[in-house]
């Protein structure tokens, strides 16, 4: 059963808050017991995000005649009521939309996809952007889309989305190929097709073009291939872990070493560059995360005659890389070297 409170002033927090007490109200009532001498489990679990939450049952009976009322009434006390429109019971096997996500059994076999609601939205906003910019550069276009297309891909690089990614690719081809015959209206397919898509690897419809960097040498910007973007099976983190707990210390050490692994993949000399530095900042001595971002800064400027090598190179906190240029330390340049 899937049920979520109706859309109120209140913020995602407060509305969280409100939701507290629910889970031990269900855990306290839906106990096992022995029904006619065999032992009965009725299966009721709530999972919640927020202020959307689902709530699981061995039956449909139990879900409507007992879960659903009890619900209503623990938000009635709240000042809130279940939304007859989102709320809903449905079987494992016809599946249901949660998050963006939808969780369907196939042959007994628990898949989950990116829904189509939550598909078809992203692509919409994909095809308005394209539209909104007939008259930009391709650079632009480019630059204006690359971080929506990975921002979803990322949110559903750990569920079954390979076919999705694959799908949306093609509607997004699309809509880029009429972006750009519409701009050159008296040009054939194959001088369009060469003057916006290139071959890259075995793939000869790559959107791309020719740009400058901030150091004035040509690279090439791509739009991003959704299909690229590796399935990752996400590890649960353990109940009783406890990040304040110095004894999980080398517990969350190694999940973000596995994290940070995952992210430099193909990227070697980052990934090299960070365990060099044993995952911390020089400057700062904190751990280096995908939350707080980093800059990679130069030892020896290199208007100073500094290379791109590794000994010239150091992972900073974008504040910690203010600082060095604020007033640079001798004590980073020690830091880097006995990393």
């Amino acid at each position: 059963m899937e049920v979520r409170p109706v859309p109120t002033s209140f913020s995602p927090l407060l509305a969280n808050m409100a939701l507290d007490g629910l889970e031990n109200l269900l855990s306290m009532l839906f106990k096992r017991k022995r029904v006619k001498g065999k032992l009965f489990a009725p299966g009721v679990n709530y999972i919640r995000y927020a202020d959307d939450f689902i709530i699981t049952g061995k039956t449909q009976e139990i879900l409507k005649d007992e879960v659903k009322p009890l619900v209503e009434e623990f938000l009635k006390e709240r000042g809130l009521e279940l939304s007859q429109e989102k709320t809903r019971i449905t079987h494992i096997d016809k599946g249901f939309d949660f998050l963006g996500q939808n969780l369907r059994r196939y042959e007994g076999k628990l898949l989950i996809k990116p829904s189509k609601m939550n598909t078809k939205a992203f692509l919409d906003k994909v095809k308005k952007l394209i539209k909104a910019h007939k008259a930009s550069t391709q650079k632009d276009l480019i630059a204006i889309l690359n971080p929506l297309l990975r921002g979803w891909a990322n949110y559903h690089q750990h569920v079954v989305a390979k076919r999705a990614f694959s799908r949306a690719n093609y509607e997004i081809w699309k809509k880029l190929w009429q972006w750009a015959k519409r701009r050159h209206p008296s040009k054939g397919r194959n001088w369009v097709k060469k003057r916006y898509f290139v071959n890259s690897g075995s793939r000869n419809w790559v959107f791309s073009c020719i740009s400058k960097n901030r150091t004035g040498n040509p690279t090439l910007a791509k739009l991003i291939n959704l299909a690229d973007t590796r399935i990752t099976r996400h590890v649960k983190i353990k109940a009783q872990a406890n990040p304040f707990d110095p004894e999980w210390e080398s517990y969350f050490d190694k999940r973000l070493h596995l994290k940070m692994e995952s992210h430099f993949k193909g990227k070697e000399k980052l990934l090299k560059l960070w365990s060099n530095q044993k995952g911390r900042c020089p400057q700062c001595q904190q751990k280096l995360s995908l939350e707080r971002k980093w800059h990679i800064h130069h030892i020896q400027p290199k208007c100073k005659g500094g290379k791109d090598t590794m000994s010239n190179l150091a992972m900073l906190h974008p504040n910690c890389h203010r600082q060095v240029h604020n007033q640079l330390e001798p004590r980073l340049l020690k830091g880097v070297q006995e990393a």
